[in-house]
């Protein structure tokens, strides 16, 4: 059984185009009135933006922060900060500058307002990495953790596409680590997932296009999703790597997260494959290690860490630095092994895919939708790109054997070979398994002020015969006799003239004429044509409730999962005009049987109608003797133009 801690920090986030306009209001809840603002030369033109914001809320500028944040940088940022009596951080720029920040933050408990213009996530972690001496330390406390983080997607639109790229898969990184962390926890993962796939589609898209709006969006989304896992759940191997390369060797800090993150989720794999699996799902890869690496070549990004002017000869003293200390890892760590994986990773090797089931059958399932990149109609591509992730998911799964999957062949065998003219057993299928009701809701909720749709059943027979208004449809079958008088209006409700109304229900034992071969023609159904009011009427017989046909495979089915095959007593109607939406619809009896458990899940509330008892004089004149029953109704259909 699981179990788990799951521990928010608090951090206020402002995120969208054009937020670095709100960066004096956040300043003054903070009770600021001094900001030191911090960043770097390269950052001049974002840094602009945010002192213009500022306005007379500026007090004083430091533009030195540096990669894995020095600690001599710290201390010259300080005495700036003292002499300027500065109440407020407020910082712009990627991991260096949002590093600075929290050293400051930490020596003052001054407030921060981090301003990001990467996707690096430290703005949202309560983590500091400073660098002394040629060693990089890690800590955590509440008073690094900034107080506001200010995401403005416009000022990330100038970041050049090769940091992009880096900072991206540093974001990535996080995510991915936070899947087999030690202190995982459900609500982590799900944001890591997320991270994840955002940052795969919107990484491509990027390239493409540096100007890509949306794209940035989603990045920056990411980053903050990425961020709160980092902050959340405690990193591995891949993280101490980095810092290690970065702090004792002066290697490019997102340059360096990407060039490992493919090898060291390929080291980690045999030990955490389910968060491999997820992974290579989110990645929609086959496999995630390779899956990353494909990624980031794809992109034109670092991929070996000869090329970051790493010595292979000091590949040993780096394996040796990264596990000097224990820390939680998914696979037991030695100085060999992390050696070998920075071998790989010095080589830019591509990983070696899984040979486990679960790769080699997302590899199949990779190569079948492949085969569909060509289909000359996109939407043709799509949903049997989906159907097929979908079966191939069910079927690993769920483990099918070949003997439950023939049988499920045979089944369907079986369910086209009762299908004729006159029973159409797929579509009974596809109504007992809710899918009917489910693609009609889809399809006709999108039209509230309607009458409401429901399923159209296999009982339909096309080319009713025609009725005259007032004309009995029951071919004198016995039963409680029925008035029908409906009217057919647009949604503004106006009457729909000359409407096309077929019309088709049970027999009081509930069989449908097409089930009932001793007769003579069809009954129970008919096609009436509404009057200038959109009127309509016709005599039948009251509705009763009946099993849907248990002699075929749906039947046995339903006997097989205990379910009971009734439906609830109802009539049926397809109303089609001109200019209109053609709407399918049934009328459910008030008071009927199996209401509440309606075998294909076909009662809607807005359909139980009064099918109210009456006696003595008809509408029409015609003589009955007992109770006969009158159904009233307004049937409201949209335009085509809705």
């Amino acid at each position: 059984m699981r179990t788990f801690v799951h521990t928010s920090h608090p951090a206020r986030v402002i995120f969208g185009p054009g937020t670095v306009g709100e960066l004096a209001e956040e300043v003054r809840r903070l009770g600021g009135s001094r900001v030191l603002l911090l960043s770097s030369p390269p950052l001049a033109d974002a840094s602009a933006r945010v002192r213009d914001a500022l306005g007379g809320l500026l007090a004083a500028e430091f533009d030195g922060a540096a990669m894995h944040t020095p600690s001599e940088v710290t201390e010259a940022a300080l005495a700036v900060l003292r002499e300027a009596g500065a109440d407020c951080l407020v910082s712009v720029g990627g991991g260096s500058t949002t590093g600075l920040s929290k050293a400051l933050a930490l020596r003052t408990d001054l407030p921060q307002v981090v301003v990001p213009t990467t996707y690096a996530g430290s703005e949202v972690t309560p983590v500091l990495g400073e660098t002394r001496d040629g060693h990089k330390v890690t800590r955590s406390s509440a008073a690094i953790l900034p107080e506001t983080v200010v995401y403005d997607v416009d000022l990330t639109l100038s970041l050049p596409l090769p940091m992009s790229i880096t900072s991206g898969v540093n974001a990535m990184a996080h995510a991915v680590e936070a899947l087999y962390s030690a202190d995982a926890d459900p609500v982590t993962d799900r944001r890591a997932l997320d991270a994840i796939s955002l940052i795969a589609r919107a990484l491509p898209r990027l390239a493409a296009d540096p100007a890509d709006q949306e794209a940035r969006t989603d990045l920056l989304q990411a980053a903050w999703l990425a961020g709160t896992c980092l902050a959340t759940v405690g990193m591995g191997l891949h993280h101490k790597l980095c810092h290690t390369l970065g702090g004792s060797f002066g290697l490019p800090h997102a340059e360096t997260h990407t060039v490992i993150l493919p090898h060291a989720m390929a080291f980690n794999a045999p030990a955490a494959p389910d968060a491999m699996r997820r992974i290579a799902r989110a990645l929609d890869v086959p496999d995630a290690p390779s899956g990353v690496y494909d990624l980031i070549t794809s992109l034109g990004g670092p991929t070996s860490l000869r090329d970051l002017r790493m010595p292979e000869s000091e590949l040993a003293r780096a394996a040796g630095l990264a596990v000097a200390t224990p820390y939680p890892n998914p696979r037991e760590l030695t100085a060999e092994n992390v050696e070998g994986l920075l071998a790989d990773a010095w080589h830019g090797r591509r990983p070696r895919e899984s040979d486990t089931t679960d790769a080699t059958t997302a590899r199949l399932t990779h190569q079948v939708v492949a085969s569909f990149a060509q289909a000359s109609d996109a939407r043709v591509r799509t949903l049997l790109t989906a159907l097929v992730r979908h079966l191939h998911t069910f079927v690993s799964e769920q483990d099918v054997t070949e003997t439950e999957w023939q049988y499920a062949i045979d089944f369907l065998t079986r369910t086209g070979e009762v299908c004729g003219p006159t029973r159409q057993e797929f579509v009974l299928l596809s109504d007992v398994l809710g899918v009917s009701s489910a693609v009609d809701l889809l399809t006709n909720s999108r039209t509230p002020d309607t009458t409401p749709s429901a399923v159209l059943g296999p009982f339909y027979v096309e080319g009713p015969p025609e009725a005259e208004h007032g004309s009995d449809i029951s071919g004198g079958l016995p039963g409680t006799p029925l008035w029908v008088d409906v009217r057919i209006t647009d949604t503004a409700g106006a009457p729909v003239k000359d409407a096309v109304v077929d019309v088709w229900q049970s027999n009081e034992d509930g069989f449908y004429d097409v089930q009932l071969p001793e007769l003579d023609g069809p009954v129970l159904r008919a096609r009436l044509r509404s009057d200038a009011e959109g009127r309509l009427t016709f005599w039948s017989i009251l509705p009763s409730e009946y099993p849907i046909p248990q002699d075929g495979p749906v039947g046995q089915m339903l006997a097989a999962v205990g379910r009971h095959p009734y439906r609830a007593p109802h009539l049926h109607f397809m109303i089609a005009a001109l200019g209109h939406r053609r709407l399918v619809t049934q009328l459910f009896v008030a008071g009927g049987s199996y209401l509440d458990s309606d075998t294909v899940f076909g009662v809607k509330d807005q359909l139980v109608v009064d099918f109210a008892p009456q006696a003595g004089p008809t509408p029409d004149g015609r003589s009955l003797d007992g109770e006969w029953r009158r159904l009233d109704h307004v049937f409201r259909i949209a335009p085509l133009t809705d």
